[in-house]
C-alpha cells in the first residue's frame, strides 16, 4: 500500500488475516445489508449497523459525542485500539464509519482494502460465532468538522464556483433519471445534480476485486474531470455513505489537502425549497 499518501490508513486482506485475535485490534464490519455479519463473518469481528447505530434516528445527522462513546466503549474499543473496517458494496458504509471516527479523532482507524467481496474471493475464514466483547474506556474528542461540509457552504460553492463537487453516484441519479439505485428509498422530491457538480461515480476508484485502483490510475481518472486537490474538494452521493468513500480515496489514498464529505447529500439538497439543481446526462465513460 506505500504508493498511497496515507498507506497506513489501508490494510490488506492478508494484514488483517495475520492480525486476528491480537488484543488490541478490532475488526467491525459495516453492510449496506445488515443480516450479512450473521451469515458469516471474519473471526473475531463485531458489526455496527449503520441504521441504528452509527447516526442520531431522531435529527439525521452523525452520532452525538456521548452516544459515539457508548459505541465504542461496547465494542471493546479503547483511545489506543486499532480499529479495522470493512463491509459489503466495497466498503461504503465501512467508509462512511471510517469518516466518523476520524470526526471525533480516533488515531487509529484503517480501511481493509476489498473489504467483504475480497475476502470471499480468496476463500478466507469465516465464521458465524458471536465474540464475548469487554467494554472499554472510551474518550472521544469533540467533532472536527474539518472533514465535513455542511449546506451553507454547499450553497457558497455553488454561488461563486469556489469548490470541486463532486457527485459519486450513478449517472442515472446524476441526470434525474432516477431518484435512487434501485431497491433503497428514494428520501427526496427531486432528481437532478448540484450545478456546477462532476460525476465520477464511486465505483470508478475500484478494481473488479473490489479493491483500490492503484495511485497513478486514481490520479488521472480525477484529474480528468478537473480534479487536482487545488481547490476544496466537496464529495456528496445520497446519504454520504458513498461520498465517504470518494472521501476516503481523494483524502487518503491521493494526499488531497482538503476534502470534506457533504453528508447531507441529495436527501437535503433534493428536498431544498429554493435549491438550485441541473438536470442532464453526465460527460462520463464507464471504465475511465
Amino acid at each position: 500500500m506505500g504508493e498511497y499518501a496515507h498507506p497506513e490508513a489501508i490494510v490488506s486482506t492478508d494484514w488483517v488475516s495475520q492480525r486476528l485475535g491480537e488484543a488490541n485490534v478490532r475488526i467491525v464490519e459495516v453492510d449496506v445489508d445488515t443480516r450479512a455479519w450473521r451469515e458469516g463473518h471474519l473471526p473475531g469481528a463485531i458489526t455496527w449497523d449503520w441504521q441504528t447505530q452509527l447516526c442520531d434516528t431522531v435529527r439525521r445527522d452523525i452520532l452525538p459525542k456521548e452516544d459515539f462513546a457508548r459505541l465504542m466503549s461496547r465494542s471493546g474499543i479503547a483511545n489506543d485500539t486499532t480499529v479495522i473496517l470493512y463491509g459489503d458494496n466495497n466498503n461504503w458504509f465501512a467508509a462512511w464509519a471510517f469518516w466518523q471516527l476520524r470526526l471525533y479523532g480516533h488515531p487509529d482507524a484503517r480501511l481493509m482494502n476489498g473489504g467483504r467481496r475480497k475476502w470471499l474471493s480468496e476463500g478466507r475464514e469465516l465464521t458465524v460465532d458471536v465474540v464475548p466483547v469487554t467494554p472499554a474506556d472510551y474518550h472521544p474528542q469533540c467533532a472536527d468538522f474539518e472533514n465535513r461540509a455542511f449546506l451553507p457552504e454547499v450553497l457558497a460553492a455553488v454561488r461563486m464556483n469556489s469548490g470541486s463537487l463532486v457527485d459519486v453516484r450513478e449517472p442515472e441519479e446524476f441526470s434525474g433519471e432516477i431518484l435512487a439505485p434501485p431497491g433503497l428509498n428514494e428520501t427526496c422530491q427531486r432528481g437532478g445534480h448540484i450545478p456546477g457538480a462532476r460525476n465520477i461515480p464511486w465505483e470508478a476508484v475500484c478494481n473488479p476485486d473490489g479493491t483500490f485502483r492503484s495511485a497513478d490510475e486514481l490520479r488521472a481518472l480525477y484529474a480528468a474531470h478537473g480534479i487536482d486537490g487545488s481547490a476544496t474538494a466537496i464529495c456528496y452521493c445520497r446519504i454520504g455513505e458513498r461520498s465517504s468513500h470518494t472521501w476516503f480515496v481523494l483524502k487518503y489514498l491521493l494526499g488531497f489537502p482538503k476534502v470534506k464529505n457533504y453528508d447531507g447529500s441529495w436527501t437535503e439538497w433534493g428536498n431544498l425549497i429554493g435549491a438550485p439543481i441541473e438536470l442532464g446526462p453526465a460527460q462520463w465513460e464507464q471504465g475511465q
